[in-house]
């Protein structure tokens, strides 16, 4: 099974979902956002296969969210570009597969996906 992970490390909440994929036997492929940002484009997919709103996945308690001086009413392009630009923006973890996309809180939410 190919399945994604958006994974941060320091993430308590991403390791025990990372964790919870290995326990069920799955490998999945690590993807340290932080490192390696998606493009606006698999963010727009990945956005669409979580099937929510941008702001739905922006950590609005983040130091960049209110330095950039945006809202929760922001245009879906701005809060997309602006987790691209600054990707601890984004909430995690993410976990993507062939039936679609989870966020992991609580990390258990992913098990709709597999």
């Amino acid at each position: 099974m190919d399945v994604e992970i958006w994974h941060n490390p320091r993430c308590t909440k991403s390791r025990q979902t990372l964790a919870l994929l290995e326990e069920k036997g799955i490998a999945p492929k690590v993807v340290k956002y932080l490192e390696t940002p998606p493009t606006q484009k698999r963010l727009k997919e990945v956005i669409g296969l979580l099937g929510v709103e941008p702001i739905a996945l922006v950590r609005t308690k983040e130091k960049a969210w209110k330095e950039l001086g945006l809202g929760k009413d922001a245009p879906a392009k701005e809060l997309i570009r602006a987790m691209v630009e600054h990707p601890k923006l984004i909430e995690r973890p993410v976990v993507i597969t062939k039936k679609g996309a989870a966020l992991g809180r609580p990390p258990e939410n992913v098990l709709a996906v597999l």
